[in-house]
């Protein structure tokens, strides 16, 4: 069963107890260096410790990842240390630095960089300093996870389809023409690029929907508000729809129609299905978007780190190290779905934690 819940309240209740991660060996890979017990998958589970880093708590889809990682952490006995750098990525560098410089041996980290050029220097101290690393969503497309043994997974999302998915329904909402806008999330990121770019499959599609404008307000409620005031004054009526490359950032599009005495007029979509946004499917305000469950990214990062350093799982028989998780399309015919608290723990097994995996990035 695939999780259908935003709700940090459903995942923190969830009862995980009933994992067992035992602890077995793993060769360790001669490019890590790396001969302590740890590279060789022998950590006692209570060594381990349990890191998630994300930009800042404010964002609601971030928020629930930490929320997601608290969830796994406390099912093994553990707690999750979290860190946040507030969209800085010296800062980011800064306290991965620290992080790296203390006791390393068991050390489990699921980290979303900044931009794309944020991740090669967090791969080569991971690597450095023997810690087991999860990345999501931001990488170069020509580095390489398999290039080293201490990078076990990257896992992120089809930018490309999930901004066409929205892309469509926002079409479909308007009648098949208008103009529109765009709200881009922060450039140097994959997940940025991608789904613009599906954003333009969608315009291809549909020839009489015009793209009127588009800014970029770096995933952020608040600059998105500002954004999307300055391109309705300059715009006007001509806007019937806006499309967001994240809820925060459609959320904020939200305020602005408000504040612009246009709340109902203007169709909005957005990405991540975070809390507010899927209610704001529900009251007819917003018209789609799509799920990446930030809660369980929270969760399975950790995981699959923990099932690595315990032993339980080797990285030899990761079969797609860099890879696509699952997402889903939800508009007002099937939001219910997603706000239901149903949550499968097995996910979290190590020998299930690849199990909403779509196959390998390309």
């Amino acid at each position: 069963m695939i999780v259908k819940s935003r709700s940090a309240v459903a995942l923190l209740s969830l009862s995980l107890a009933a994992l067992a991660f035992t602890g077995c060996s793993e060769e360790s890979n001669a490019e890590s260096g790396n001969d302590s017990p740890a590279a060789a998958g022998a950590c006692d589970p209570a060594d381990v410790k349990l890191v998630g880093q994300v930009r800042n708590e404010s964002n609601p889809y971030e928020a629930a990842w930490l929320e997601g990682g608290d969830a796994f952490a406390e099912s093994v006995g553990l707690s999750q240390e979290r860190l946040t750098y507030d969209g800085d990525s010296t800062k980011q560098q800064e306290q991965i630095s620290q992080l790296l410089a203390g006791d390393t041996e068991c050390l489990v980290m699921n980290i979303l960089p900044n931009g794309d050029s944020d991740t090669p220097p967090i791969v080569e101290q991971a690597q450095e300093a023997g810690a087991f690393l999860v990345t999501q969503w931001n990488k170069p497309a020509d580095l390489e996870v398999t290039d080293y043994s201490q990078w076990l997974s990257h896992i992120t999302y089809d930018g490309v389809t999930s901004g066409q998915q929205i892309g469509d329904a926002l079409a479909d909402a308007i009648g098949g023409s208008g103009g529109i806008i765009a709200l881009q999330g922060i450039l140097d990121t994959g997940a940025a690029k991608d789904r613009f770019a599906g954003l333009e499959a969608s315009l291809a599609e549909h020839p009489d929907v015009k793209l009127l404008d588009q800014q970029t307000a770096n995933f952020s409620r608040a600059e998105a508000l500002e954004v999307t005031k300055t391109l309705l004054t300059k715009h006007g009526d001509d806007i019937k729809g806006i499309w967001a490359a994240n809820d925060d950032m459609a959320l904020g599009a939200l305020e602005a129609l408000k504040a612009a005495g246009k709340e109902g007029q203007v169709a909005v979509v957005g990405i991540d299905a975070v809390p507010d946004a899927l209610t704001a499917i529900e009251d007819g305000a917003m018209t789609a978007t799509v799920s990446s469950d930030g809660p369980w990214q929270g969760g399975i990062g950790l995981a699959i780190g923990y099932c690595v350093a315990t032993g339980e799982l080797s990285v030899d028989d990761i079969a797609d190290r860099a890879w696509f998780a699952e997402q889903f399309l939800i508009q007002q015919d099937n939001v219910a779905d997603f706000t239901s608290p149903t949550v499968d723990a097995s996910e979290y097994e190590c020998d299930n934690v690849f199990s909403r995996s779509q196959g390998p990035i390309s």
